[in-house]
Order: structure tokens, then C-alpha cells, then sequence
């Protein structure tokens, strides 16, 4: 039962694949089209050839003509053969470009609908698999769509040409095609149909051996620590040694069909060369219409045999490509099949206005499914320029609230309103104009200082990029560089300090001059002299704008107007740091459960 299940699962998998194959193909019908035509054109001159060869020879040695009576058909076999190849480098071209479109246009949907999810969906997806979707198995289309599309036409036209020309010489020659060709695709799909298992299983184990590899990089000082990094090479070195004996047995079966395309093409081939020769000796006097085989004849249908089977051998060659696009489709498939948690860019443009007024009403939030409530009717007012500071232990909702601001998730139930105009009509895009964020863990990107400040705005001059930098601190450390500000971050800022890092963050929020500021832990993990910068850095970006901030922090709360504390996913206490203190409620409890920690 269950092995009938697992089947039906694949075939639907399967099915769903090939839709969205077909699907992606659409998009880059023409060059496919053009690269089938040309494939046709080619398959003519080939017969063309053939035919040409058998008259040079027929004439050379049965009729004895002289060599400049053959002339005209040595130069007439020239230009087939040069427009043979020319058709051939067409094709490959048309292939080509039909391969770039796909992959582009799928790579810009998968892009596109990333940026749908959200980083709070993204975030959660491991990093190695995505990455891998994204590039090696985006480029596993490139032989489905260059070459096996085409080829899987031309593999039936072509040869009924072929077929057709040998039929109207002799019907045996034909029928000896017409028996044999069918079973080549025959065997190359009940081969493929396992080849195409082997091949989804094969890359599900390299999915997951990149992901092992790529934890195991991030967390080596952890495993030294620990004594545990010869421990973790071993188990790696054995999903490598697991992920080879998968790779072999991928190469058994796909040499296998190989092999077995050749046996077949070289009987039907060795048929027809026996029948000829059979005839030729008089021992055969049947097939050939009542007329007598001639050497032009039988050398033009023996040429021919082996170019009735070569699209369907280089079908047979191709046909990995299907099973490496039919896995790639799954995957594709399963990140494009998850709903977006944010609406796409339509709505309104935008709040014209250099004040954010925020309120939040009976807003609730649950993650998978509402089995995990995160907000439960939450309610909240922020005045215009007000800076308001959310505290609560770790849960209590804080991140989600920043979060649906920030419309990384989508508002499940309630109502955001800013400045009374419902957050749900605006386009996300031009919501996020009016918003800074800072981060806990800022991302850098490769590149200068100048790159990742300017980031939210390219249009700005270098007097404006220093003066965010200067108002951020980031000149008390950028000065004392050779390059100053042009100085390279590294890969992910890894050539700066956390409280440098923060302090960029900070920058890019000064450049940006948006009228609603999201912190995020702003002083996490910094040393008392970074997190004075930061907070003096923090109390100019504040000026005349509204800011909400999540902290842990007692001394960065503290220079907030207003402290909302939550718990269990909704307001408990609002108000300001001494009249919180004074009721004894969960806020005095929080600043005395930590020196200085409100968690």
C-alpha cells in the first residue's frame, strides 16, 4: 500500500514537473521553433549527402565517367556539407538563446517571489538548498531547453524523412526502419524512468550534504571548542563517499541506456546491410518493387541507416537533461507553490507627509496555522515624532509586531493605520520608502563604505554620504583608513567590528532621512563605548522623527518617551520609566530580574 502511494506521489510529482517544464518552454517557443526548423533543414541535406556520395561512386565505378564529369557533383556534395554545418551552428545558437531566456525568466520569477515571501519566510529556509535552486538547478534547464525540446521533434521528423525516401526505394529497407526505429525510444523511457528517481534522489542528497557542509563551516570555531571537528569531518567524509556511490549509480544507468541505444542502432544498421548484400549476391530478389538493386541505390539506403537512428541516439544523449530538468522543475516548483506572505506592489503610492502617526488596532498574529499565537489583539497608539521603546520578555511578540511593520508578514487580523490610512492599501514598496530600519545584526554587502551607506538611496552626492557618516560616528574609524570612506567592507562587513557594522547601519538610516524609524536591538552585543556611540548617534537620528525600538537594554529604554511592555502578545504596561517603576508590575520586575537586561 504504501509502495503504491509512494508511486502515485512521484507520477503526480512527476506530472506537475513536466506542466511547469512545459510552461517555462513557452516563454522561448520561438528559438525553440527556429532551432526544430533548421534541425528539419539539416536532416535534408543529409539525405542530400547521401545521395550525392552514392552518385560519385556509382558513376566512378560502375559507369567509369571521368573525374570532370563528377566535378559538379563533388562541388554540389562541398556546398551541402558547409550548409550542413552552418545549419547546425544556427541551431546550436537558437538552442542557446531559447536556454538564456528560461533561465532568466526563471530566475527572475524565483527572485521576484523570494522578495513576495519576505525575509521572515526566507529566513527560515536553509541557505546551501536555496542557493543551489537558485543557480545549479536553474541551470540544469539549459540542455532540456537547448537541446532535448528540439531534439525531441526532430527524433520523429527526421527519421519519417528518412523512412519515407527509403520506403520509395525499397519497402523492405523501410520496414527493417520502421520495425526497429520504435525501439529505441522504447528502451530509453523505461531506462529514463529510472534514471530520472535516481537523479531527484541524487541532488535531494547533495541538497542536503551542501547545507551539513555550509553549518559545519559556520559553526567550526564551535565544534574546535568542543573537540568535535574530526567527528563532523568523518561524518562528512561518509556523505561524500554516500553522495559518490549516488552519483555512480546515476552514471551506471545513464551508460546503460547509452549501451543499449548503440546495440539496437547497430542491428538495425547490420539488418540492413545484410539485406543489401544478400541481394547484391542474388540470394534475396524481393523488397525493391520488382527493380534490380543498383550500387547507387544500395550504397544511398545503407548511407542512410545510420542517419535514421542518430536523432534518436542523440535523443538517448539528451535524455539525462530531461531527468536533471524534471528534478529541477520539482524544486523550482516547491518554492514558487508557497504562498506569498506579503501582497505584491499594488496599492496606493504612498503617505505624502514628514510625520508618521502609527496605530495599531486589535492586531493578532499566529505562525503555522495559528497553532503558535505570537500577538493577540494587540492595541497601540504612536504619536507623530514620538520615540517609544518595546520591552517584554523573549516571545512576547515584539519581533512579529516590527515585523508586520515592516510588512515582512501579512496582517492576519486587526488594522495598521498610518495617519489614518490602512497599511494594507499602500504598495510595500512605497511603504518602505518612509521607513528606516536598523537591524540587530546589520547586513554589510561587499563593497565601500560609500556603497552600503548610499544603500537605500544610489542618488546621493558624496557631501550628503559624509554627512550620514559623520552624523552616524562613522568617520571617528573611517578617517583613520587609507581609502576612508571608499575602504572595502568585506565579505558580509567581515572587516569591520560589530559596533562599526552598527554604526553603518545607523549611516545608511541618516542617508535615507525617513520619517518612521524601526530599531531593532540597536546596542545588542555592543562594549560600553560603542553602545554610547550608538545611542548619541540614535538620539540625532531621532529628532523630529517617529521611532519604535525593541530592546533588552534598561540605559537605551531609557531614552525612549514612552516604554510599552509586552506580554503574551499584547500592551501589559505603557508608560515612562519611573511610573513603571512605581506600579511593581512586570517592567520593575524585568529591570530587577538583570543588571541592566530587561529580559
Amino acid at each position: 500500500m504504501d509502495t503504491n502511494l509512494s508511486l502515485k506521489d512521484h507520477s503526480l510529482a512527476t506530472s506537475a514537473a513536466i506542466d511547469l517544464l512545459d510552461t517555462l518552454g513557452w516563454h522561448s517557443r520561438r528559438w525553440i521553433v527556429f532551432s526544430t526548423m533548421l534541425g528539419v533543414v539539416a536532416g535534408a541535406c543529409i539525405i542530400l549527402q547521401a545521395w550525392l556520395l552514392a552518385s560519385i561512386l556509382h558513376n566512378a565505378i560502375i559507369e567509369r565517367l571521368p573525374r570532370e564529369t563528377l566535378l559538379p557533383f563533388f562541388m554540389a556534395l562541398l556546398i551541402v556539407i558547409i550548409l550542413r554545418a552552418v545549419l547546425i551552428w544556427a541551431r546550436e545558437l537558437c538552442g542557446q538563446r531559447a536556454s538564456t531566456l528560461v533561465r532568466q525568466n526563471v530566475r527572475q520569477q524565483l527572485l521576484q517571489h523570494l522578495n513576495d515571501l519576505g525575509p521572515a519566510a526566507v529566513g527560515k529556509k536553509q541557505v546551501a538548498p536555496l542557493a543551489s535552486t537558485l543557480l545549479e538547478r536553474v541551470e540544469a534547464l539549459h540542455g532540456y531547453i537547448a537541446h532535448y525540446l528540439p531534439q525531441k521533434k526532430l527524433a520523429v521528423m527526421v527519421p519519417l524523412m528518412i523512412a519515407a525516401v527509403a520506403f520509395s526505394l525499397s519497402w523492405m529497407v523501410g520496414l527493417i526502419f520502421a520495425l526497429t526505429a520504435p525501439l529505441i525510444p522504447l528502451f530509453m523511457v523505461l531506462i529514463g524512468h529510472g534514471a530520472d528517481k535516481l537523479s531527484q534522489k541524487n541532488f535531494r542528497q547533495l541538497s542536503r550534504m551542501s547545507a551539513h557542509f555550509l553549518d559545519t563551516l559556520q559553526g567550526l570555531a564551535t565544534l574546535k571548542l568542543f573537540r568535535r571537528s574530526a567527528d563532523e569531518a568523518r561524518r562528512i567524509g561518509e556523505s561524500s563517499e554516500n553522495y559518490r556511490k549516488e552519483t555512480m549509480a546515476v552514471l551506471r544507468v545513464a551508460f546503460l541506456s547509452s549501451a543499449v541505444l548503440e546495440f539496437l542502432a547497430s542491428a538495425a544498421i547490420a539488418m540492413t546491410a545484410v539485406f543489401l548484400g544478400m541481394t547484391f549476391l542474388h540470394y534475396l530478389d524481393f523488397g525493391l518493387y520488382g527493380r534490380e538493386l543498383s550500387l547507387q541505390t544500395g550504397l544511398f539506403l545503407l548511407l542512410l541507416a545510420p542517419e535514421l537512428y542518430q536523432p534518436l541516439r542523440e535523443l538517448g544523449a539528451h535524455y539525462h537533461a530531461r531527468a536533471d530538468a524534471l528534478g529541477a522543475a520539482e524544486d523550482i516548483r516547491h518554492i514558487l507553490a508557497q504562498p506569498a506572505t506579503v501582497a505584491g506592489e499594488q496599492g496606493k503610492s504612498g503617505i505624502r507627509t514628514a510625520s508618521i502617526a502609527l496605530e495599531l488596532r486589535q492586531v493578532s498574529f499566529s505562525y503555522d496555522q495559528g497553532r503558535r499565537p505570537a500577538l493577540n489583539h494587540l492595541s497601540l497608539s504612536v504619536k507623530p515624532g514620538e520615540w517609544i521603546a518595546l520591552v517584554g520578555a523573549s516571545g512576547a511578540g515584539k519581533t512579529t509586531l516590527l515585523n508586520l511593520l515592516l510588512r515582512f508578514l501579512p496582517l492576519q487580523k486587526g488594522q495598521i493605520l498610518a495617519n489614518g490610512e490602512d497599511l494594507t492599501h499602500l504598495s510595500p514598496h512605497s511603504w518602505r520608502q518612509l521607513v528606516a530600519w536598523v537591524p540587530q545584526q546589520p547586513t554589510l554587502f561587499y563593497g565601500s563604505l560609500t556603497d552600503n551607506i548610499s544603500l537605500g538611496n544610489p542618488q546621493l552626492d558624496d557631501k550628503q554620504i559624509y554627512s550620514a557618516a559623520q552624523a552616524a560616528r562613522v568617520t571617528d574609524f573611517a578617517d583613520d583608513f587609507t581609502l576612508g570612506l571608499e575602504t572595502a567592507v568585506g565579505e558580509q562587513g567581515n572587516s569591520l567590528s560589530g559596533g562599526q557594522a552598527s554604526r553603518v547601519a545607523l549611516a545608511r538610516a541618516f542617508a535615507k532621512n525617513a520619517p518612521l524609524l524601526l530599531l531593532d536591538e540597536p546596542t545588542a552585543g555592543l562594549d560600553g563605548r560603542n553602545e554610547r556611540l550608538v545611542m548619541e548617534s540614535l538620539r540625532r537620528l531621532a529628532r523630529n522623527r517617529t521611532v519604535i525600538m525593541l530592546t533588552h537594554r534598561l540605559d537605551t529604554a531609557r531614552a525612549a518617551d514612552r516604554i510599552v511592555v509586552m506580554a503574551e502578545g499584547t500592551v501589559a504596561e505603557e508608560g515612562d520609566h519611573h511610573s513603571l517603576l512605581a506600579r511593581d508590575g512586570i517592567y520593575s520586575g524585568l529591570v530587577r530580574s538583570g543588571a541592566g537586561v530587561l529580559s
